[in-house]
């Protein structure tokens, strides 16, 4: 089973593994959403979107529907 950004809990951390998906918009990985950065989960609005994340810095937010799109590798602290 794949993990995605859209499984991340509230501060948890990740490691991004892919982002080839062609849902995922050209802005989102001009702004840090690349293989190899990490990606912590900051808040989830309510109703669970949109998720509020800091990726390598950069804080960003992001639809759940996009969030699925984007592969991670969790990392345990």
């Amino acid at each position: 089973m794949n993990t995605t950004l859209a499984d991340l809990k509230k501060g948890e951390s990740a490691v991004i593994t892919d982002v080839s998906s062609i849902e995922i918009p050209l802005k989102l990985l001009e702004m840090g959403c690349l293989p190899g950065n990490n990606v912590q989960l900051v808040q989830i609005a309510p109703f669970s979107d949109p998720m509020y994340l800091n990726i390598n810095g950069s804080h960003l937010a992001i639809r759940k529907e996009t969030a699925i799109h984007v592969l991670i590798e969790k990392i345990n602290e």
